[in-house]
């Protein structure tokens, strides 16, 4: 038998399955066998550090240190100083084309390499540190604010800045945070990367570099799919659908970024109407007559969609409103009324936690037509959120009706987390001056409407001349409502 037959019947013999792997089994018990060895405690993911100088790649890691380390190259190499811009962009674009093929998990590895790799030098930090603060109060404490600011210029920065130069860079980076946001807190370690292009979104995208245009039905069609897609509060069903929402007594406008240019970054639907709106539901009707514009005396803002998750923490909804109010009255100076009608997307949610803390103030006439209703004397929390379920068929006078009503105005008026309200669509409209004005009921009978609020809607109105003292009040941790709602808190 030569020495390649051997191996190969030894070799079956080890093999499961294999007739010559079949024995007999002992005359006597087989000693058991050794318990396997406990599994080591969970151990977090190797430092990118130990990756990056290591020769081979562990279970649950992405790129093999030999790949990582070509990463960090090509990184390194676009924020070279020796090279010029039109390089740097070049170099990017290379990036750019290699990470679009990569998986999520290998995606990580590059924020990671972003975050942590191009940090600022903090012994020149400490170093500019002391020097400012020694500094302080005489002569040299300009400069050496100067010599600190340039300090805390991480090369992260730098390095993002040189992706922005490639006409794709800027979508590159904004679909980057959008990706890399859900995994924050899941890893902190790419928290510094995130506030980085946090804070040079805040600057790019400032509404001093945003072009407010009008989206009508003229529109290109690819400008109109964007509407539909991305529409956030009334889901657009229909290209009919479409098209009524930009006919003649509609208006719809966007903010949009020169490097961005067929995307609205966020946009804003108006329906012109000659009174304040109390549904949806006549606003979104395909068969109803338009208005005419010498009829139009109210403006309604009954959606506004953000479009870039990725822009998260950049806020220009306030001044898109703004500049659409002055476009409405440069073009229809006969509207005096400028209000919304908004969804109250955390009601529920907020119902379930305090529906028992809101029956004990009820006075004891009350809390006995409600329990005589819900059947249960006194009445619990439990009843009257089951009968509240049924919100579509309560009349008027009905006392679970009149409790939510309490309830949302309570919400929406009293609500608040560190000053702020916690609803976020009152949050938003709040902080830029309007005030609470109405609440309504069966507003949006939609079954997304009756999830979120049981069909509960609100008009926020801007009343213009009042916004500023609107906006003081709410940093009293005060909510500016209307003497309706007003009239809907709880006593006691």
């Amino acid at each position: 038998m030569n020495a390649s037959d051997w191996i190969t019947r030894s070799v079956s013999r080890l093999r499961p399955g294999s007739d010559a792997a079949e024995v007999k089994k002992p005359a006597v018990p087989e000693a058991k066998p050794k318990p396997a060895p406990k599994a080591a405690a969970t151990v977090g993911p190797r430092p990118l550090a130990e990756r990056l100088e290591a020769t081979l790649r562990r279970h649950g890691e992405a790129l093999a240190p030999r790949a990582l380390r070509r990463a960090l190259t090509e990184l390194q190499a676009v924020v070279d100083s020796s090279v010029s811009e039109v390089e740097a962009g070049r170099r990017a674009h290379a990036v750019v084309k290699w990470y679009a093929g990569r998986e999520l998990d290998e995606r990580r590895d590059v924020w990671l390499l972003m975050s942590e790799r191009f940090a600022p030098d903090l012994q020149k930090v400490s170093s500019a540190r002391d020097r400012h603060g020694a500094a302080m109060g005489t002569p040299d404490e300009a400069q050496a604010e100067v010599h600190l600011r340039r300090a805390l210029v991480s090369p992260r920065a730098r390095l993002l800045q040189r992706f922005a130069i490639d006409p794709d860079g800027m979508r590159f980076l904004v679909d980057l945070r959008a990706e890399l946001l859900p995994h924050l807190k899941g890893d902190r370690r790419l928290l510094p990367l995130d506030a980085e292009l946090e804070h040079l979104f805040s600057t790019w995208f400032d509404v001093a570099f945003l072009d407010l245009r009008r989206i009508s039905w003229d529109s290109p069609a690819s400008l109109i799919e964007k509407l539909i897609q991305y529409e956030a509060v009334h889901d657009i069903k229909s290209w009919a659908d479409v098209k009524n929402r930009l006919d003649s007594d509609r208006r719809c406008y966007g903010f949009f970024h020169p490097r961005l240019p067929n995307t609205p970054l966020i946009f804003v639907e108006v329906a012109l109407v000659d009174h304040i709106s109390e549904g949806i539901v006549p606003l979104l009707d395909e068969a109803a007559a338009p208005v005419k514009h010498d009829r139009a005396t109210t403006a309604i803002f009954y959606s506004i969609s953000n479009t870039q998750n990725g822009l998260r923490g950049v806020s220009f909804g306030d001044s898109l409103i703004k500049r659409v109010v002055e476009e409405l009255q440069k073009e229809m100076p006969r509207l005096k009324i400028f209000a919304t009608l908004s969804p109250v997307p955390g009601f529920r949610g907020w119902l379930t936690k305090n529906a028992g803390s809101l029956l004990e103030r009820l006075d004891e006439k009350r809390a006995t037509e409600l329990g005589r209703v819900i059947g249960s004397l006194p009445p619990t929390a439990e009843r009257v959120l089951a009968a509240a379920e049924e919100a579509s068929a309560l009349d008027a006078k009905s006392p679970v009706r009149q409790l939510l009503m309490n309830a949302a105005a309570e919400y929406l008026g009293r609500a608040t987390a560190e000053g702020k309200p916690v609803d976020p669509v009152a949050r938003f409209h709040l902080g830029n001056g309007a005030r609470v004005e109405r609440l309504n009921w069966a507003g949006d009978p939609s079954p997304k409407g009756l999830k979120q609020s049981y069909g509960l809607m609100v008009n926020y109105l801007y009343d213009l001349k009042r916004l500023d003292k609107h906006r003081a009040l709410l940093a009293q941790g005060k909510v500016a409502v209307s003497g309706e709602v007003d009239d809907l808190f709880l006593k006691g």
